[in-house]
């Protein structure tokens, strides 16, 4: 691209540059004569005064002048050749790399709400679940038959089963055993006997958890006792009477059953 560039240049300075300066220069030798010879020229001139040429006929028009301005445009034209740029022009370069990330504008305020979108379509049935675990214990026994105290403490033995559900109350041991976890509630429901006091408690585990209590009197009356406990698995709960410290007793008869002891879950622990 070079040799093309520079030709075109030189073309271009030729044809913009003035006839004057393309003229062959005059020697400085031939200048200092022409000096030195125009004062006399000049002088001779003056001396042969020519009157007719100061005196010319009114409707003779005087010659053109012929000065010419320096702003004014040149008087002959000549047409400049077509010069094809696309020769000047080089070859595309190649892509930068890509400059730093600038830094992030202020957020905008919140837009407005949108209108409701329509409706969608019905989805598909899910997949079956599992089928929902119910947890039930329960049981209510009774005693027709009385019972005294002893030197030692005594299990209250229940001779009648209304409800025992799967189970749980073991009828020869007298204890109900916890087989679901969770809060339940039981009951004891007793008839004193007169001249006697009544003296019993109810045991979680071999713990005394509340007393059911009745003071000797002339005559027999009902007592009852009732208390919520939260069991867990393999816990035991029974009634029990106290030790012959002290005379008492709990009346029955086999005709009709005087002593009950009930109980069943209210709350399963593993629900929420």
């Amino acid at each position: 691209m070079e040799g093309p560039w520079t030709l075109s240049c030189l073309l271009l300075a030729c044809l913009l540059l003035p006839d004057s300066m393309l003229s062959q220069p005059s020697r400085p030798e031939e200048e200092q004569g022409e000096a030195t010879r125009a004062p006399s020229h000049r002088h001779a001139a003056r001396a042969e005064w020519d009157p007719e040429k100061y005196h010319r006929n009114p409707d003779e028009q005087p010659p053109p002048s012929q000065c010419v301005r320096c702003c004014d445009p040149p008087t002959h034209s000549s047409a400049l050749p077509h010069i094809n740029i696309t020769i000047l022009k080089g070859e595309k370069g190649d892509r930068g790399e890509r400059g730093l990330q600038g830094k992030f504008g202020k957020a905008g305020s919140a837009g407005s709400r949108g209108h409701m979108g329509p409706k969608g379509q019905k989805g598909s049935i899910g997949a079956m679940g599992e089928p929902c675990k119910s947890h039930y214990a329960a049981f209510s026994v009774g005693r027709k038959k009385p019972l005294h105290s002893n030197d030692y403490y005594q299990t209250l033995i229940f001779d009648t089963e209304f409800v025992n559900l799967y189970g749980h109350f073991n009828m020869f041991t007298g204890r109900f055993y916890c087989y679901v976890p969770g809060i339940y509630y039981f009951a004891l429901n007793v008839h004193t006997w007169n001249q006697k006091e009544t003296y019993l408690h109810i045991v979680k585990n071999g713990a005394e958890v509340v007393i059911l209590y009745a003071q000797m009197s002339d005559r027999s009356i009902m007592q009852s006792q009732s208390v919520m406990l939260e069991l867990q698995e393999q816990d035991e709960v029974w009634v029990r009477l106290f030790k012959g410290e002290r005379e008492n007793a709990v009346f029955s008869d086999e005709y009709d059953t005087y002593v009950t002891f009930s109980g069943y879950l209210i709350k399963h622990s593993g629900e929420p």
